[in-house]
């Protein structure tokens, strides 16, 4: 990210600072127990005094906190998660006032976790430091803004100034990143002064089930062999499981090969049965659905293929421009086995006596329909997990800063219990 001027230190920092006879070298000082025992005490008192000033600041321009205890914060583990020490203005607002909405379109967010599904600060914290390198978000506007501290300016996290990136200037053609140049209380009085109503409310993201927020393991560095797989461009098996090793008992389902092929009327690609045998059912880069291949579920294989060809007829009867082609069990027709979280659709060609032969085709939900892939299917998935391959459906998802290995990943499906 470019550098913005930088602003001085808080005026709140000053209380931190040794002040008054002790600090004149007077007798007093001379007397005083020397050595960290007899600093800690000190720098505690300092950092409550800054933590108390930085609250009344903040006051000064929302008000008191809403009702009701903030949520917990372990910081300790926060900072360690993250890597990073959080800014002390921060961490002092987040304690007393929790998770806020700000003038009504502004939520700061705090270290908190909802019910599955809601709000969780590690996955908030981890996709959307993503825009660029450095930054740490910290806000979000109701017009999908989204405010960073830009890491890279200092080495004194009270010193990071606030950037703020909106969708909306990059959909016009500007330059996304706007830099205040002032860390966090500074640059809300900024936009205190630009119109954001000096107003706050329990944020409404957090709802009643929020509570602490637990860090989970940090993902452990790729291995030499995984960086080897990534660079080396191989195109099999073997190169994918050296990549991204598979789960140790993967879940395919309850039914049998057999049930598949008859209930489809096909054999299927020896290629997708050996990876459904390594890998099971589950979701590549939080993307890619691999349909569980046994399995006798509605989002299944082999319900999820019936459906889906049902569902194209039906469309390409009323659009057949935009689904010109045959779906199974026509003669060639497309056969789905996996889809995007965003419902396109990744197929097999049914071409030919020879299941082998089959090519691949992307169905894709937004755009019109592409020619087939090139390769095999776990050519293409190795193409695509290094970040090579973009199609319309199997987007590259990175930003051109992005390492690819730092996407590489597969949650796989697990077996009900009992």
């Amino acid at each position: 990210m470019s550098d913005a001027s930088r602003p001085s230190a808080p005026r709140e920092a000053a209380a931190a600072r040794p002040h008054g006879p002790a600090a004149a070298g007077s007798h007093e000082a001379a007397a005083a127990p020397h050595g960290p025992a007899a600093a800690r005490p000190h720098e505690a008192a300092a950092a409550e005094r800054a933590a108390a000033g930085y609250v009344a600041a903040f006051a000064g321009l929302f008000g008191p906190p809403p009702e009701g205890p903030a949520i917990p914060v372990d910081w300790a583990a926060v900072e360690e998660w993250l890597g990073l020490p959080l800014p002390a203005d921060y961490k002092a607002v987040a304690t007393v006032y929790g998770p806020v909405a700000l003038g009504e379109r502004l939520w700061l967010q705090t270290p908190y976790a909802r019910d599955p599904g809601g709000f969780d600060y590690g996955y908030f914290v981890t996709e959307t430091r993503r825009m660029a390198p450095g930054v740490l978000p910290f806000a979000e506007t109701g017009t999908s803004d989204t405010l960073f501290w830009d890491t890279t300016a200092s080495d004194d996290p009270d010193a990071w100034p606030v950037v703020v990136h909106s969708p909306e200037r990059e959909r016009a053609g500007g330059d996304p990143w706007r830099h205040l140049g002032l860390p966090l209380l500074p640059a809300l009085a900024v936009l205190v002064a630009e119109g954001l109503r000096p107003v706050l409310a329990r944020s409404g993201l957090a709802g009643a089930g929020a509570g602490p927020w637990t860090p989970p393991p940090r993902r452990p560095a790729p291995t030499a062999a995984q960086r080897a797989a990534l660079a080396g461009g191989g195109t099999g098996l073997d190169a994918l499981v050296a990549l991204l090793p598979p789960p140790p008992e993967p879940y395919l389902g309850e039914r049998d090969w057999a049930w598949v092929h008859e209930s489809l009327g096909t054999r299927l690609p020896a290629e997708y049965v050996r990876l459904a045998e390594a890998y099971g059912g589950g979701e590549w880069r939080d993307w890619l659905r691999l349909h569980l291949p046994l399995g006798t579920g509605e989002y299944d294989l082999v319900a999820w293929a019936r459906w889906c060809t049902d569902n194209y007829r039906g469309l390409r009867a009323s659009f057949p421009d935009r689904h010109p082609l045959a779906a199974w069990p026509e003669p060639g027709g497309l056969l789905p086995f996996a889809s995007s979280i965003d419902g396109d659709q990744l197929c097999w060609l049914t071409e030919g006596d020879d299941p082998d032969a089959w090519p691949l085709v992307v169905v894709p939900r937004h755009a019109p329909q592409g020619p087939p892939l090139t390769g095999t299917l776990t050519g293409v998935l190795l193409s695509w997990l290094r970040g090579e391959l973009d199609e319309e459906g199997l987007p590259r998802l990175l930003y051109p800063h992005e390492d690819p290995m730092d996407l590489v990943a597969y949650a796989p499906r697990k077996a009900p219990r009992g």
